[in-house]
Order: structure tokens, then sequence, then C-alpha cells
């Protein structure tokens, strides 16, 4: 990798580590309010659904919690579902929010 490419690639993970930092503090700041116990870790992994079950087993998670955004047929297929392939490759319970 060339400089420009390499300082894109390494502003690109900058920024996305700034927003994951923010969604986890907005998150862990709603739970706070509402009395809820959170805990917010940050991975990185080339196989998300891999580190979401990881992540529960390393913490002994009695449940999983996913959204799900409603695509279903072909553009499931094509697209992928992370949640769908936490649904597959766990042996965690997961409750999906629609």
């Amino acid at each position: 990798m060339t400089g420009p490419l390499r300082e894109t690639v390494g502003r690109y993970a900058e920024l996305r580590n700034e927003q994951a930092v923010s969604v986890l503090n907005l998150v862990a700041n709603a739970a706070k309010q509402s009395g809820v116990s959170c805990q917010t870790i940050q991975v990185e992994n080339g196989q998300p659904h891999q580190a979401i079950i990881a992540a529960a087993e390393d913490k002994d998670c009695d449940l999983i919690v996913m959204s799900s955004h409603g695509r279903s047929g072909l553009s499931m297929l094509l697209i992928g579902s992370v949640t769908n392939k936490v649904l597959t490759h766990t042996k965690t319970p997961v409750l999906v929010c629609h």
C-alpha cells in the first residue's frame, strides 16, 4: 500500500472506531438512565457474527439480543444477514427484535 491509499485506509479505520465508540456510549448512557446494567465492548473481526458469538461466550451471556431489518427472499440471500448467521451458529439463545 502506498502513501495516499495507506492514509485513506487509516483515516477510514479511525472514523469507524469513532463511530463505534459514539454508538456504544449512547447505548451505555441510555441503559444507565433506565437503571439497566450495561457493559460495552468493541471488537475488530472480519466476520461480525463470529465476533458476536465469541463475545457472548467470553462474557458467559444467557441471551443475545439482535435486530432484524426485515429483509427476506432474494435480498436476504444476496446481502446476507448477521442476525441469521448468529442464529445459525450459536448455542446461546437469541432474541430477534423487528
